[in-house]
């Protein structure tokens, strides 16, 4: 029988277990996939935990948004891919029915996509989450374009990357942001304009001495806490931060005074305002889709763990030092 990933109770890192499980029999219109790796998501550790904001897990629950391998099985009604097709999966399911972490994953059928064959497994398992979470907020949403200046936060992550791989694309400017210098590099390599080290520069300064003053059109940013009074100070007049997580668990105030004189718009964002809607989940996979083709987009792998240790590769992402997206491999090969 294959190996799922599951957990029986909600907590940390210890409680993921690998159970062996029946291979799950596809309902119709589902897919089952033959996983040869899986990537690692903030979503799933919350999940893990029971601090999920969008559902709870039914214990015990099965786990993962992100997989890349082969079918082996189609339900009913599934048209659009085969047995013996190469796919990755785009995170627009609901986790526990449906799962990718393990051997085996069994996801929804629009939650399938081909990948280029210039990417490894493992690349794959990092092109939907990072590059169509950064589609809904910065391409669909707020259109950048030419000469925007779009300060990502937390820019190392595998949706940091994606930001500036996207942002680069249509010819914005983008302005990188990292806690500690030794992330700096590799945040450059990416194709960043400008990148602000936190620990050593003040943050609204050097994004208003960028600009000339005039501020920043855009934030995305996924920290949150009272960091977002400093990015309002370094906004552009009516621009908008897009808040998309709360790395910082302290209290995000609204900052009122820049709210008033710049007509600021403080955004909450998730994943969920393109994949709760089809015809814009359906735009974001093709424009993903054509970028990757381009070479426009390329994912980046942090580093991979065996399945054994997938408890391992969660502590990992909680330790915040990873640079691009964290993957579980299920085989040596």
């Amino acid at each position: 029988m294959p190996k799922v990933v599951r957990f029986h109770r909600t907590g940390d890192a210890s409680v993921l277990q690998l159970d062996d499980l029946p291979r799950p029999e596809p309902g119709p219109g589902d897919v089952v996939i033959d996983v040869a790796a899986f990537g690692l998501n903030r979503a799933e550790i919350m999940f893990r935990e029971g601090n999920y904001p969008q559902y709870a897990p039914e214990l015990p629950s099965t786990i993962g948004y992100e997989a890349a391998g082969v079918v082996a099985a189609v339900g009913k009604d599934v048209a659009s891919v085969a047995v013996g097709d190469k796919v990755s999966t785009v995170p627009s399911f609901k986790m526990g029915p449906y799962w990718t972490y393990g051997e085996v994953a069994l996801v929804p059928e629009h939650a399938v996509a081909a990948y280029p064959d210039r990417l490894t497994p493992a690349e794959a398992t990092a092109i939907w989450m990072p590059y169509m979470t950064v589609y809904g907020a910065l391409i669909h949403q707020a259109k950048v374009s030419s000469g925007d200046h779009v300060v990502i936060t937390a820019a190392s992550s595998s949706v940091g990357v994606a930001a500036i791989q996207m942002v680069n694309a249509v010819g914005g400017i983008t302005i990188a942001t990292t806690r500690g210098a030794n992330k700096r590099d590799f945040i450059r390599a990416q194709g960043a304009d400008h990148v602000i080290v936190t620990d050593d520069e003040n943050l609204a300064d050097r994004i208003l001495e960028i600009t000339s003053g005039k501020g920043a059109e855009y934030v995305f940013d996924p920290v949150a806490g009272p960091q977002v009074a400093e990015l309002a100070r370094a906004i552009a007049y009516q621009g908008t931060v897009f808040v998309y997580g709360r790395l910082d668990p302290k209290p995000t105030p609204f900052p009122v005074n820049y709210g008033l004189s710049k007509g600021l718009t403080l955004k909450g964002y998730s994943l969920f305002e393109v994949i709760n809607f089809p015809d814009i989940y359906k735009r974001g996979i093709a424009y993903v889709t054509e970028g990757l083709a381009r070479g426009d987009f390329n994912p980046v792998v942090d580093c991979t763990f065996p399945l054994e240790q997938v408890a391992d590769a969660h502590r990992h992402m909680e330790s915040n030092t990873q640079t691009g997206k964290i993957v579980v491999v299920t085989s040596p090969s």
